[in-house]
């Protein structure tokens, strides 16, 4: 290419084939996989986020994965920079960068220009103090108050998420939601949107819960609990994370947490799919389609030459 080449990103909800995707991808278009999955940037939690292991890379190089501790707290900011570092290197050295992943608001702080607001220690602080004290529940219910839009696309368990959108508001006395500008474009991309038909996609969430106890996954919450995942304010809530942590204060039996990480997963895939829905960039394929990876790379080399 006379140019450096488009971001290819390759998002949608959990469980769609992503990452198969994009490896099959990277072997045709001779490109490497950039992680967009907030969760397969901590060290140590492999099983229950699906983070690919070496054969399901396939050759690939694969970057920013296992990048923090479970202690640390996400920041879409820091990601966004690590990332972008990432991308340059490879469209400088002529390589398509593929962003993988269902973090929508990850792939759009790389791909777009977005201002994130401010954050205040001492408002953050009294914040978390009252979601300790009350409960994430109850700090959704007034985040639904004043801002809708804002609490339906956040996890009523989401802690984090709750307080920082109420921190926003606080901060701005605007909604939460409106601090997300129109997208302006960081890079020339071409995103493809993954999806299965919904009864399909609760099956293979349920069958994915199944892999997970099956390999080693309460051993592996149990692992990264005595190296400080409760302390982590991001990691500790992760899908199947916070269940097993649960379990393992007898809050839940080891069939509830199981349970509830296969309906906590399914909740979480509608509202993945009802984000990326919004965003009119995507072209949406079908996972179980013949000749998928035909159709993908033939859409993505006609953008490519017309841009």
């Amino acid at each position: 290419m006379s140019s450096p080449p488009p971001v290819v990103a390759v998002v949608g909800p959990t469980a769609t084939g992503k990452t198969a995707l994009a490896v099959a991808l990277a072997r045709r278009l001779g490109g490497e996989v950039v992680n967009a999955d907030s969760m397969q940037l901590y060290r140590g939690m492999d099983i229950g986020t699906a983070k690919p292991d070496a054969a399901e890379r396939g050759g690939v190089p694969h970057h920013l994965l296992d990048l923090w501790h479970v202690r640390e707290a996400a920041s879409v900011a820091g990601y966004r920079d690590l990332a972008r570092a990432e991308i340059d290197r490879l469209r400088t050295a002529g390589t398509i960068p593929l962003l993988v992943g269902g973090s929508g608001l990850y792939v759009r702080a790389v791909l777009d220009e977005l201002d994130f607001p401010g954050t205040d220690a001492a408002l953050r602080a009294r914040l978390e103090e009252e979601l300790t004290a009350v409960g994430p529940a109850s700090m959704h219910d007034r985040l639904a108050r004043l801002d809708p839009a804002a609490a339906a696309a956040v996890l009523p368990s989401n802690g984090r998420r709750i307080v920082r959108a109420l921190e926003v508001i606080e901060l701005t006395g605007e909604p939460f939601r409106a601090q997300l500008p129109a997208p302006r474009p960081h890079y020339p991309s071409v995103v493809v949107g993954l999806d299965r038909e919904p009864a399909e996609l609760d099956e293979r969430i349920a069958l994915r819960v199944d892999r997970m106890w099956a390999a080693g996954f309460v051993d592996e919450v149990a692992a990264l609990a005595a190296d400080g995942l409760r302390e982590g304010p991001t990691a500790s809530r992760a899908l199947g994370y916070a269940q097993v942590l649960a379990q393992f204060d007898g809050t839940l039996t080891a069939d509830e947490a199981r349970e509830r990480t296969v309906s906590t997963t399914r909740r979480f895939v509608r509202r993945q799919r009802s984000w990326f829905r919004r965003d009119p960039a995507l072209t949406w394929f079908d996972a179980g389609r013949t000749a998928l990876v035909d159709a993908v790379t033939s859409m993505i080399t006609d953008r490519t030459i017309q841009a």
